[in-house]
């Protein structure tokens, strides 16, 4: 069966990658057929779908920081949208299917989740976890799953037990688990420490004290967030991940089919994704976030969740609706997955389309993460303060020039203000940025970040800005050399041509002969 499950996902996933679509819909597609010839996933596959949400989650707890869910937006995001989903679409559910007040209302809750992992896997797709919008998305998606454990909890799934409260002492560990961490080395034993605190303490832990996996992974990530390694360790995990988060999208689609009519209601439900985004974007832009970053995010959170599917088979099993409104739920989760690939996927294009009409709905006071960015008086910028542009930073600092770095992430532009480099908060691929700033007194701007979406939006929008200084950038594949130079770099640097090159430099000025050597060595030259 195994072998049935890895050939159909690849074929699928291999097909639609070529027609330009994320490979995670051809996952979907697979289980779909796979379901029509009554194939089942069993207990195998739903042990491996287990482990990939978990090491997922886990992943993005490694990026969290804590203190951001206190975000009036986060708050506001998460509890807002879920109340007036609940009130709004649960008497839509019962005026046009006749259900109880009770039934509409969950059923609506339900649908008022959006799904962790397909946010979570876009936005770190497109290295834009640590953005704001990004940390906006997560932050919200984690209140949203809180508070789907506390409906499973309080609707009588088990519950929490006694020990559950231990959770709270989980910041008592941190020292600890980071020690463990140093002292893993770079090898086996660090993806075996990642997988020891995602599936065995956080997985397993938090579900025998009655609490959920899902949220025992990326609590125990947290932990770690913020850990020098804490990169580090999310690279060895992510081959794992990928692959066992194949499984998780297979199981959505071998759910099973509905019937036509619960197919025409599934694709009602997937219809409605485009308010539900809406919404999300006015609530965000409610509370100060500029339009491109309220759209960035609700498009982010367009999608059903698997939390909600979650919500469901409990409120199944006890009896409250019948079996034929999971596997609706079900569709409905998958068909969001396939809307919402695409539109993730050209989400900042889709934004120039729109940007005069959702630019509108912005507040005319601005959020703090969304100010404008001044310069000053350097001369030059970085933008991606990695360890490529924290050298570059390093090495024109010591010959005098004044730069500036800028980087997305939050936690790196603290860690470089504390080392006493001049680094501030900036999104490259946000339009706005590049139209805001005052580049007249920049004579170059080094592109340094590691997504080759991201250099090529920001040379883009910078020759579209108007700047006319020399841009330079960093390409880690030799084929987007010629993309990002056609998007106005004046010269873009691959990295092991480079590396190459500076190693047998730096070895050659080590071994070569000093010019006064080769003159005593030529006058000492017998004649012939």
């Amino acid at each position: 069966m195994e072998a049935v499950w890895i050939s159909f996902a690849f074929g699928l996933g291999i097909l639609v990658k070529h027609l330009g679509l994320p490979p995670l819909i051809g996952y979907l597609a697979a289980g779909f057929i796979l379901s029509t010839f009554d194939l089942d996933g069993g207990e195998t596959l739903s042990y491996v779908a287990h482990i990939g949400v978990l090491l997922l989650l886990f992943s993005v707890g490694l990026k969290l920081r804590l203190k951001s869910l206190l975000r009036p937006e986060v708050m506001a995001g998460s509890l807002l949208h879920v109340v007036i989903t609940g009130v709004v679409m649960g008497a839509a559910l019962r005026w046009a299917l006749g259900l109880e007040w009770n039934m509409a209302f969950f059923l609506a809750i339900a649908l008022a989740f959006s799904s962790t992992v397909v946010a979570a896997k876009v936005l770190e797709g497109k290295k834009e976890l640590r953005a704001f919008h990004g940390r906006a998305t997560i932050g919200i998606l984690v209140v949203q799953d809180l508070l789907a454990v506390a409906i499973l909890g309080v609707a009588g799934t088990g519950g929490p037990t006694p020990w559950a409260l231990a959770v709270f002492a989980l910041p008592l560990l941190r020292p600890a688990v980071h020690r463990l961490l140093d002292w893993s080395g770079h090898d086996e034993l660090l993806i075996l420490f990642g997988l020891l605190l995602a599936l065995v303490v956080g997985g397993a832990g938090f579900e025998r004290v009655g609490l959920s996996s899902e949220l025992g992974a990326l609590l125990m990530g947290g932990l770690l967030a913020g850990h020098r390694r804490a990169s580090e360790l999310s690279n060895s995990l992510w081959g794992l991940k990928e692959v066992f988060l194949v499984g998780f999208f297979l199981q959505i689609g071998m759910a099973g089919l509905p019937s036509w009519d619960g197919w025409w209601l599934a694709v009602a439900l997937a219809l409605l994704l485009p308010l539900k985004a809406l919404l999300f974007f006015f609530i965000l832009v409610l509370f100060r976030l500029r339009a491109r970053s309220s759209f960035l995010a609700a498009l982010s959170l367009a999608t059903y969740s698997e939390f909600g599917l979650i919500v469901m088979s409990m409120a199944v099993a006890r009896g409250w609706f019948g079996v034929e409104w999971l596997v609706i739920l079900a569709v409905a989760v998958a068909l969001s997955f396939v809307f919402a690939a695409p539109f993730n996927r050209y989400a900042h294009d889709l934004y120039r389309l729109l940007e005069r009409y959702l630019i509108r709905a912005e507040s005319s006071r601005r959020h703090p993460d969304d100010t404008p960015v001044h310069v000053g008086s350097s001369t030059i910028l970085i933008m991606g303060m990695g360890r490529v542009g924290t050298s570059a930073y390093d090495f024109l600092t010591k010959r005098k020039q004044r730069v500036l770095g800028l980087d997305s992430d939050p936690g790196k532009v603290e860690g470089h203000a504390g080392q006493g480099r001049r680094v501030l908060y900036a999104d490259a691929e946000d339009p706005g940025l590049w139209q805001d700033i005052d580049l007249d007194g920049v004579r170059a701007v080094l592109l340094a970040m590691p997504d080759r979406e991201a250099n090529v939006i920001a040379a883009r929008q910078l020759r579209r800005a108007g700047y006319a200084g020399f841009v330079s950038a960093t390409a880690i594949y030799p084929e987007e050399v010629k993309v990002i130079t056609a998007a106005g770099a004046d010269e873009v640097y691959y990295y092991y041509d480079e590396v190459g090159v500076g190693f047998a430099e730096h070895v050659w000025e080590r071994v070569s002969p000093a010019p006064q050597e080769i003159k005593h060595a030529v006058k000492d030259t017998p004649a012939i």
